[in-house]
């Protein structure tokens, strides 16, 4: 079983989720349930009008999923998205490893470490400023 990291974008009934958030989050972690994937992060991402009708469709929720599966069972998230009353359409890509860390992070709203490097190099900078001043005032 080799696990690998993908991002799955679903495209969602905008209609559906508008009535019922949880009920359709919940067939969607569902879905990725059944393939036994790890769910690392998911959010909603965008609802808007789609640029031509699908399934009768014009608006549509994009739901973004940062998940951990085994590479054999992507067949089989296809097969339960066709069959799935909510999910209009879904795109599966395997990111880049580092890309992948850096965008599930931000997408469940963790900081990430440059967010906490750059906040370290910001208090050494007012530190140096600090003493720079005490020695132009004991001057």
């Amino acid at each position: 079983m080799a696990l690998r990291s993908y991002e799955i974008m679903f495209l969602l009934d905008s209609g559906k989720y508008a009535t019922d958030p949880d009920g359709v989050t919940g067939e969607v972690n569902t879905i990725l349930d059944k393939i036994g994937a790890e769910v690392v992060s998911a959010r909603p991402w965008m609802d808007g009008k789609l640029a031509y009708p699908i399934e009768g469709q014009r608006k549509g929720l994009h739901y973004l999923t940062y998940v951990k599966a085994d590479s054999g069972q992507v067949q089989q998230l296809q097969r339960l998205c066709r069959l799935s009353s909510v999910v209009l359409r879904h795109m599966c890509i395997v990111p880049p490893e580092q890309l992948f860390d850096l965008m599930s992070t931000s997408l469940s709203g963790n900081p990430s470490m440059e967010d906490e490097d750059a906040e370290d190099s910001d208090d050494d900078s007012s530190e140096e400023a600090s003493s720079d001043e005490e020695e132009t005032a004991n001057a």
